[in-house]
């Protein structure tokens, strides 16, 4: 099975002895409440989804990362992930106890670093941009204080109201695969519902490979996007009509959206690698929001990487569309129709637009029964 990347599966999870005598600690030491993405990086980094780290970054680690794109050791890294102090002062050697917003304990750092860095050098390197209109800018704008750095461990698994029997961690994953006999898998990340050009790009991936996962993004999104309640229906519905039962697989990725483009997807291979995946689909526009990315920079920037420092394969696809000459998906490599208007690329916001009006997307865009369960919730206001 392809390694972690890094090539060790990183586990932060305390248990037994250990994790009680944690516990114990943690009723008398300072506190610090998590922000929603925070929360999304404790787990993933005590799950091992984001090995090699073993806690928030350190100035020097977020410096090369925002510089290099790769830690201070030189492995290849594309985004922070950093914990914001909120303004509160804490001395460095202790052990913080972390919170989520209800006050519910998740777990510890151990405070090896405290320091500042300037955010607009942070959003440059990362995100590309120091535009306050962007998502990732506005995240940073409003952080208060400092950055705390050191090793975490989990304590309390994050709780959540939906999907809890689809997060798997990168260990459940790999066994998964195992268990299935899938030597290779490719994983498809997705923030949207999924329409026909994902299922043509994620069945096209399917050809060449033993198994796909689905891997939707859970964590926090823009306001404007679909609820993740609302879309793991439609992940489920889809799978049970029109995927193969036995080379298919369901599960969450219970990340933030950073919405940073090639740096993104980078990010989002390498952590899909943690997984056990072996193959990642990068399409057009991979986590990209807005102008501020060129439709293919999320596939050109893999190449700007030494053989073997990436060991995920991406396979990268061209924007698909209904093609009404042939009847059915293509993309500008596959398609029969050469006239525009033979070809139907239908945006997110017009189908918002048909969906918030009641109206059924014509059958080219998305299949009837996802249809039925956007409508609804639509109709309903879910907002889970």
């Amino acid at each position: 099975m392809i390694p972690a990347h890094g090539g060790r599966l990183i586990n932060r999870i305390a248990s037994g002895e250990q994790r009680e005598e944690l516990l114990a600690a943690a009723k008398s030491a300072p506190t610090l409440t998590l922000n929603a993405r925070e929360i999304s990086d404790f787990e993933m980094i005590a799950t091992g989804a984001m090995s090699p780290l073993e806690g928030f970054m350190s100035s020097a680690d977020l410096d090369s990362v925002v510089k290099n794109c790769r830690l201070a050791n030189g492995v290849v890294w594309p985004l922070p992930v950093t914990l914001s102090s909120k303004g509160g002062s804490y001395e460095v050697g202790s052990t913080i106890a972390l919170n989520n917003e209800n006050g519910d304990l998740l777990g510890i750092l151990n405070l090896e670093e405290a320091y500042e860095y300037d955010k607009d050098t942070e959003a440059q390197g990362a995100l590309g941009t120091t535009d306050d209109a962007h998502p990732g800018k506005q995240y940073l704008n409003k952080l208060t204080g400092g950055y705390l750095a050191g090793p975490i461990c989990l304590l309390n698994m994050p709780t959540y109201d939906f999907a809890n029997d689809r997060r798997l961690t990168p260990r459940e994953t790999r066994i998964l695969f195992k268990t299935k006999g899938w030597k290779t898998i490719v994983a498809f990340q997705t923030r949207n519902p999924i329409h026909r050009a994902h299922e043509y790009l994620t069945k096209c991936a399917l050809e060449i490979v033993d198994g796909l996962l689905i891997h939707p993004l859970v964590g926090e999104t823009k306001g404007d996007d679909i609820p993740a309640k609302v879309r793991m229906d439609c992940y489920t519905t889809l799978l049970d009509n029109y995927y193969p039962s036995d080379r298919a697989a369901l599960a969450v990725y219970p990340q933030a959206m950073r919405y940073a483009g090639p740096r993104e997807a980078i990010f989002h291979a390498l952590l899909r690698q943690n997984y056990g995946c072996t193959h990642f689909i990068v399409g057009r526009d991979h986590a990209g929001v807005g102008d501020y990315y060129g439709t293919y920079d999320a596939q050109e920037i893999f190449g700007t990487f030494g053989q073997g420092e990436i060991a995920i394969t991406p396979l990268m696809f061209e924007h698909s569309f209904w093609d009404k000459v042939a009847g059915a998906m293509a993309s500008g490599k596959t398609a029969a129709a050469t006239k525009p208007e033979d070809k139907i690329f239908l945006s997110g916001t017009k189908v918002r637009e048909m969906l918030v009006n009641g109206e059924r997307p014509p059958v080219e865009f998305t299949r009837p029964e996802v249809a039925d369960i956007l409508i609804n919730a639509m109709a309903t206001k879910t907002t889970v």
